[in-house]
């Protein structure tokens, strides 16, 4: 093997191990998906303190590995926050109905297989590339992924 073949092979590896690092990210930017310097239970309980704090509605909280467990099943930690506000979505909904599907937002708080603990959301601009809602709509939910974020540092 000539030296740029090991060369090659080598940084294949290091892409390889690197893949296994860091989640991949969603290729059109409209999957957000950040660090959490909590467990995932602690994220869960920051972002509902914090939503709940600006006046957001919890509509649910889905612990998905506790529901596996019941049925026998493992799998990492992970949990599911449902939450919004009827007085900024329903506008949302009502300009394009199928924009329904993707709200409430939703925070997933989840472990990866190195011990690591991730929060993945919808970045609003999925809203106008999914459904073709208005560009400045969707901005009306910019300030949540902030907040989502903060709580997670």
């Amino acid at each position: 093997m000539n030296p740029y073949e090991r060369i090659i092979i080598g940084l294949c590896g290091l892409l390889s191990a690197l893949s296994v690092l860091v989640p991949s990210a969603h290729a059109d930017g409209t999957l957000i998906t950040k660090p959490s310097h909590y467990s995932v239970s602690e994220t869960i309980n920051r972002i509902e303190q914090a939503v709940t704090g600006k006046g957001m509605t919890l509509f649910a909280r889905i612990n998905h590995g506790e529901e596996a467990r019941k049925v026998g099943l493992e799998m990492p930690p992970t949990e599911l926050l449902i939450f919004g506000n009827p007085k900024g979505g329903t506008a949302l909904m009502v300009a394009t109905p199928t924009v329904a599907i993707d709200l409430p937002m939703k925070a997933l708080a989840w472990q990866d297989q190195a011990g690591r603990v991730w929060l993945t959301y919808n970045a609003p601009a999925l809203l106008p590339t999914r459904h073709g809602l208005a560009a400045e709509l969707a901005a009306r939910l910019d300030p949540v992924g902030t907040l989502l974020e903060r709580a997670v540092e």
